[in-house]
This record gives structure tokens, sequence and C-alpha cells, in this order.
């Protein structure tokens, strides 16, 4: 039961990672840092988004609209932080 925790924990920090990633490259993408015409860069950005926008999804018909700044990526984080606190708490479950 232990490497169930381990592999949980592991995913979490996985997705963390991804929308920190997402976030950071949205920015740089807004300012023009990186351009998505480029092949490297629009792959990223076209894998990111399919693999966090069924995550975004359910939570941008939650939040109201805030005239241009998505909250969607924060109120994730903030979700896997606090599955990650439940799981650490009952981490004796898992043992």
């Amino acid at each position: 039961m232990q490497s169930l925790f381990q592999i949980l924990m592991l995913l979490l920090d996985v997705l963390w990672f991804f929308i920190i990633a997402h976030v950071i490259m949205s920015w740089l993408i807004s300012f023009q840092v990186l351009n998505t015409r480029q092949q490297l860069v629009a792959q990223i950005w076209y894998g990111l988004n399919r693999i966090l926008e069924p995550l975004y999804a359910p939570v941008r018909r939650v939040l109201p609209p805030m005239s241009g700044i998505d909250l969607a990526p924060l109120a994730v984080l903030i979700g896997v932080y606090a599955l990650r606190i439940v799981l650490m708490n009952n981490a004796a479950v898992f043992y």
C-alpha cells in the first residue's frame, strides 16, 4: 500500500509541475517572448492544453468571469495542494 501512496504523490507532483509550466508558458506567450508559430513551442503548448483543459473546464464553469484573468489554474493548484495535505494526513492508512 505504501507504493500506492508514493504513486499518488508522484502523480500530484507531476500535475503541479505541468500547471506551473502552463502558467509560465502562457505568460511568455502573452508577452511575446515565445511564439506559437515555432513548431516546438506550438507542440508543447498544445500538449499542455490537452492535458490540463479537462481539469480547467469544470473550474471555469464555477468561477465567475474576471475580465481577462483566468483563475482556473490557481484553483486547480489549490485543489492539488489540498489533496496532497489530505493524503499526507492519512498516510497511515497506506502503511
